[in-house]
């Protein structure tokens, strides 16, 4: 993907407009790695992150714009990472420059990348809700995972339902070898698949916090609508969750 230092650098603008505290996390060829926080007293803390794979634009995208559009407002504590990995994402490529899945080394945290953002991340508020944004090159449609070790309502059906307007649900019963719970949503465990080899997912469910969601779009599909579909989800979830929040309060 072209424009990585400048689309890294669009958002840190709007994190500083907004009054995010911004820390720099790592520095690396294609540009910075930054943690945002904003506090809001009283509020749960709700943590996104995308870019992980840098073959999936699509998520460091929409953070860009909801940061644009305003949404990470005062209704909770926010805490993004919207690049995990820049080098990946110039070069198109999911591995980071060292040839690392990053989305496999938060157990071990043998990258500086994955190093880094663990640190950060055990000194920060546990979030209440992960959003994740990832894009899959296999898939023809939306689907995604879900950790839940609270129990709480599942929002699964909502924010497929909000994808809806731009891509079908996933068909397939098998999706990187786990059986659906139903189309389009796996209901996943707090525990690995591959005991050292940690998602980002696992990693921040096994820190404590109780829910998180990870978007899979289609990468096949056109990027416009990839763009608007974890744009739609992510508000879905978000709106979801504080209004169950509130209700159960």
């Amino acid at each position: 993907m072209k424009g990585v230092r400048e689309l890294i650098e669009r958002q840190r603008a709007q994190a500083d407009a907004q009054g995010f505290d911004v820390e720099e996390l790592l520095i690396r060829g294609a540009g910075p790695i930054y943690g945002f926080r904003k506090e809001a007293a009283d509020k749960p803390t709700v943590y996104v992150s995308s870019g992980v794979h840098g073959d999936e634009p699509a998520g460091p995208l929409a953070i860009a714009e909801l940061l644009e559009e305003g949404f990470f407002d005062m209704r909770a504590s926010w805490l993004l990472c919207p690049v995990l990995n820049p080098d990946g994402l110039l070069a198109g490529t999911r591995e980071t420059a060292s040839g690392v899945d990053l989305n496999r080394d938060y157990y071990q945290c043998e990258t500086q990348e994955a190093m880094a953002h663990a640190m950060w991340l055990k000194v920060q508020e546990t979030p209440d809700l992960f959003l994740s944004l990832h894009e899959d090159w296999e898939s023809t449609g939306i689907y995604m995972y879900e950790i839940n070790t609270a129990g709480s309502p599942s929002l699964a059906k909502e924010m497929l339902s909000a994808a809806s307007p731009f891509f079908s649900i996933e068909p397939a019963l098998v999706i990187d070898d786990h059986e659906v719970t139903e189309p389009g949503w796996i209901y996943h465990s707090s525990e690995p698949d591959i005991p050292e080899g940690w998602p980002e997912a696992i990693f921040v469910a096994n820190s404590g916090c109780p829910i998180s969601y990870t978007i899979e779009t289609p990468s096949t599909g056109d990027l416009r609508k990839r763009i608007d579909c974890h744009k739609a989800m992510v508000r879905c979830a978000v709106d979801g969750f504080l209004r169950d929040r509130s209700a159960r309060s």
